[in-house]
């Protein structure tokens, strides 16, 4: 991890075109300013982690459905139809 010190209204440079800039600081807490391309996704870490959590659990419940279908055709037979009628 790169650490740097700043001090209000200087900024940092990424990659060329993301800036971080600080804005201000008040006791505990520093406010700071991020200028990038509108391409660029930018979220405070805590809502990433939900969103990670979120794309995580989507998956395992994507999976799981796939299993049953599969499960759901085995029985049903390589066909695919029932066979309910047949004596």
């Amino acid at each position: 991890m790169l650490v740097l010190s700043r001090k209000e209204e200087e900024s940092i440079i990424i990659n060329d075109n993301i800036e971080i800039k600080i804005i201000g600081v008040k006791q505990d807490q520093v406010k700071i300013g991020i200028i990038a391309p509108k391409d660029v996704k930018i979220f405070r870490k805590e809502i990433y982690d939900e969103i990670q959590s979120a794309n995580i659990a989507a998956a395992s419940s994507t999976d799981k459905l796939a299993d049953l279908a599969e499960n759901i055709k085995d029985k049903l037979g390589k066909g695919g139809k029932s066979k309910k009628n047949d004596k």
